[in-house]
């Protein structure tokens, strides 16, 4: 999945400036991923072919939350409350409310979801100093880059990919003018 704009460096200043605020916004992140995983198994439960993989997918966000959690942990933190994601509401505005079409917009969004994450995982794997840190980030960017294709590969095994790619590609396009207009934070998105 091609994201249609990338995030700019200066995020990366923002994030570094307080990383323990990125980290605590972090664990939010993968929690609600693994949430959002089971969602799915919870309204969908007659879709055989996506169960599987998507409890998998919950089961490994929530090994992404206990991973971050320790480096919380370790640094003396408390988690947060959850907070709106404004993104993350932004985009989830976009589904449509037809049955199948929310389906497929569902699997979608969680792919962008899932991609731009991937991206600024992977951003903060490169400036990290500490080789803990920088390893346990870039793993993390690589579980994102399989997750975004999983939910692209799941809606393909429920929809034409015709259909898939006609609104991947609507879904990337405002992605993109979401991303563009929100500020920068010290926040995975």
């Amino acid at each position: 999945m091609q994201l249609r704009f990338a995030t700019p460096r200066a995020w990366v200043d923002v994030v570094m400036g307080d990383f323990d605020a990125f980290l605590l916004d972090h664990a939010a992140c993968e929690r609600k991923a693994a949430a959002t995983g089971m969602s799915f198994v919870v309204r969908y439960p007659n879709r055989h072919e996506i169960l599987d993989p998507l409890i998998e997918f919950a089961r490994e966000e929530l090994e992404h939350f206990h991973r971050v959690y320790r480096i919380i942990s370790k640094r003396g933190l408390t988690l947060a409350h959850d907070e709106k994601d404004r993104y993350v509401g932004r985009l989830r505005k976009l589904a449509r409310g037809a049955s199948e079409e929310h389906l497929l917009d569902r699997l979608l969004i969680a792919g962008v979801i899932e991609a731009r994450g991937c991206e600024r995982l992977a951003m903060i794997s490169e400036v990290l100093e500490d080789p803990e840190l920088k390893t346990i980030y870039l793993d993390l960017a690589r579980a994102e880059a399989r997750h975004h294709g999983l939910f692209v590969r799941l809606a393909k095994l429920c929809f034409a990919d015709d259909v898939v790619r006609a609104r991947l590609d609507e879904l990337l396009e405002a992605e993109a003018s979401i991303v563009a207009e929100l500020p920068l934070r010290a926040a995975v998105h």
